[in-house]
């Protein structure tokens, strides 16, 4: 696929929303209906083809399938995916709300909602049933989300600034920092360490702020590696993105990860933001850990 976005007026949007129960899979049709989408939830694949088989649809679609759809089976659904992947009137995408297991369980908790696929047995047991019959359909995803730390608010906000409503083709680049101590990001496409660039945590002046502190970003370029390192780095995403658009991909994630997350990752995140953002990229910054602290995810 080319960046010809001319060949893009004609065709019908469509995005395929699916994940999990209790990933978050409403909360992002609800966020593409607000922003714009004619959006369908838990509609029989059988009635597919009759809603795309006619005119282009002013506004582009947003369609909601989960495992508890009467109809749904893994091997219809990734047969629909691979055929409306082939179509060339249709600007198609699979998003895939996904969430870690203990975070499932206790929003299932938090609800007092039964699992619907657990029936009368743990809840564990849907969760981990459910994800093995999805496991297939989110290796097919073109836009992968884990939800894990989003709160509704977050996840919207997310959902929005992917799927803006806009002519052509689009890139929107995520550059996160995070903490190594709580894992890798799940969402990520290309992840880079910070870890060996001196530590500001080990200057008390230093240690109770973030890399959203001039202190603390003088401090981390001290480093004689930062230079040739964000060099290096800015050299390579800026030649990768416009292959990756040229492809056809929607978003893209950067992360960078240090030991906690809060100093050195966090000013790293800052500064590739804005370099990519001054080349002319659709650039959103997000720090994982700080937004822990501050209480904004669950």
């Amino acid at each position: 696929m080319t960046a010809d976005t001319s060949s893009q007026v004609d065709r019908q949007r469509l995005v395929l929303v699916t994940g999990p129960s209790g990933a978050g899979r409403s909360t992002a049709i609800h966020a593409l209906e607000d922003s714009g989408y004619e959006a369908i939830d838990n509609m029989p694949l059988s009635l597919l083809p009759r809603l795309l088989n006619g005119p282009v649809y002013p506004r582009p679609l947003a369609l909601g399938l989960d495992a508890r759809n009467r109809e749904f089976s893994t091997a219809a659904l990734l047969e629909t995916i691979e055929e409306l992947t082939q179509r060339s009137d249709l600007e198609f995408e699979v998003l895939y709300l996904d969430c870690t297991d203990d975070v499932l369980l206790r929003r299932f908790s938090e609800t007092r909602r039964r699992h619907p696929l657990a029936g009368g047995e743990d809840p564990l047991r849907g969760i981990a049933r459910e994800k093995q019959v999805l496991e297939s359909v989110r290796d097919r995803a073109s836009v992968l989300i884990d939800s894990s730390d989003y709160s509704p608010h977050d996840l919207r906000a997310e959902i929005t600034r992917q799927f803006t409503v806009e002519k052509g083709l689009r890139l929107a680049v995520s550059v996160h920092s995070f903490s190594y101590k709580r894992g890798l990001p799940r969402s990520a496409d290309m992840v880079f360490d910070c870890r060996f660039l001196r530590n500001p945590h080990w200057d008390p002046d230093l240690r109770p702020l973030t890399g959203c502190d001039d202190g603390v970003a003088t401090y981390v370029r001290e480093d004689p590696r930062y230079a040739t390192f964000l060099e290096q780095i800015s050299a390579l995403c800026t030649s990768l993105l416009p292959a990756y658009l040229e492809e056809g991909k929607s978003h893209f994630t950067i992360a960078f990860g240090c030991t906690g997350g809060r100093h050195r990752s966090v000013a790293v995140t800052e500064v590739v933001a804005q370099t990519l953002a001054l080349a002319g990229w659709q650039v959103s910054c997000r720090h994982r850990e700080l937004e822990r602290a501050q209480g904004l995810n669950p």
